[in-house]
């Protein structure tokens, strides 16, 4: 989409010349011939920079300049003040009235297109830049979502659920107990109800506990980790050796979860493909990221295969991390294993919220 220029003059000749030096640059030119108008153009049109002049009757320049940047959607839009007064004052009452740039008449040619060039770059590039941004908000607020309705369910599971299957075993119990020791057949059916009901107690807790972990809200992400490792490790009889920073600061909830998360996919992902006899988890702390690496010493995988690199679990580690301003690094080749790493910024961590 081309990009749209208004140029603002009162003298039709200026406003001649200057369409004849951006011709050919492919910008959408509109034109007004006095502040008023301007003001009005720009509403309409949004455009992409305004070339503004300053000696014009009734509104000058720099009252339209102030107007413009006082008017809430078109406060952000470039504009270069055009102007044949060089001296030190009036460029103070461009700066003060908003003006990004200025160039003194008669212009320059080449400079006036290098001008208008760069700044609708740049501006391209900031308007970019928000609309990432803005993404960046929405994604993390829809994660923030999830994790709350995954804490909700983990709670309900584990305090509503969990209660009233501990109540019904205890029943089983207390009727165990009060039936006759010679009544073999009934006393062996409890022992297998009262079993299935604790199997079922220790799948519901785990199924909380894979939902939500709640040690992660109670003590912190280096504990959940380190515990999580441990249980991993007991569960798969595969050792794992963990090394935790201790400078690690205290996270808010959205990093702290998908840093959990990213272990559980990790290390999922080495016990389903890697073929591994031992794990490194190690997370660290320099002055512009933290990183959390899982490394197997694996059959690994080439990294010119697309089908491997890009899988599954992988492209939703990194979809992940994106959200939250994050990266994947994966380092593997045949037979050497693999090293992946989830990287946050620090500048984006932020500090878990105080209650």
């Amino acid at each position: 989409m081309n990009s749209k220029v208004l140029i603002v003059d009162d003298e039709p000749s200026a406003l001649a010349t200057m369409e004849a030096i951006l011709a050919g640059e492919g910008y959408q030119i509109e034109y007004a011939q006095n502040g008023a108008a301007a003001l009005e153009k720009a509403d309409q049109l949004l455009p992409d920079l305004i070339l503004l002049d300053v000696m014009m009757p009734g509104m000058n320049g720099f009252e339209a300049c102030r107007r413009l940047r006082s008017t809430p959607k078109l406060a952000e839009v470039p504009i270069i003040i055009l102007t044949a007064l060089d001296d030190r004052s009036s460029r103070l009452q461009g700066i003060e009235a908003g003006a990004d740039d200025f160039l003194i008449k008669p212009v320059d040619r080449q400079e006036l297109r290098l001008r208008v060039r760069t700044i609708l770059r740049l501006d391209r590039y900031r308007t970019l830049s928000i609309q990432r941004e803005n993404l960046r908000k929405m994604a993390e607020h829809v994660v923030n979502a999830q994790e709350q309705e995954r804490k909700r369910l983990s709670r309900e599971l584990h305090d509503d659920l969990g209660q009233a299957l501990i109540a019904h075993m205890l029943r089983l119990q207390n009727l165990r107990a009060e039936i006759s020791p010679q009544n073999e057949t009934i006393h062996r059916e409890l022992e297998n109800l009262i079993a299935d009901t604790n199997q079922t107690i220790n799948k519901m807790r785990q199924l909380a506990q894979g939902i939500r972990p709640t040690i992660l809200d109670t003590l912190g992400l280096k504990t959940a980790l380190q515990t999580y490792c441990r249980e991993y490790s007991i569960r798969t009889s595969l050792p794992v050796i963990v090394e935790m920073d201790e400078k690690i600061p205290e996270l808010s909830d959205i990093y702290s979860i998908t840093l959990y998360r990213f272990l559980q996919e990790t290390l999922t992902n080495v016990i389903k493909h890697a073929k591994a006899n031992q794990v490194w988890v190690e997370l660290t702390l320099d002055e512009r990221e933290i990183v959390l690496t899982v490394q197997d010493n694996g059959k690994g995988f080439s990294m010119e295969d697309p089908s491997t690199k890009n899988g599954i679990g992988l492209t939703g580690l990194r979809e992940r991390l994106t959200l939250v301003g994050g990266n994947l690094s994966i380092t593997s080749a045949p037979a050497k294993g693999a090293i992946i790493s989830a990287h946050l910024p620090l500048d984006g961590i932020q500090a878990k919220e105080q209650p």
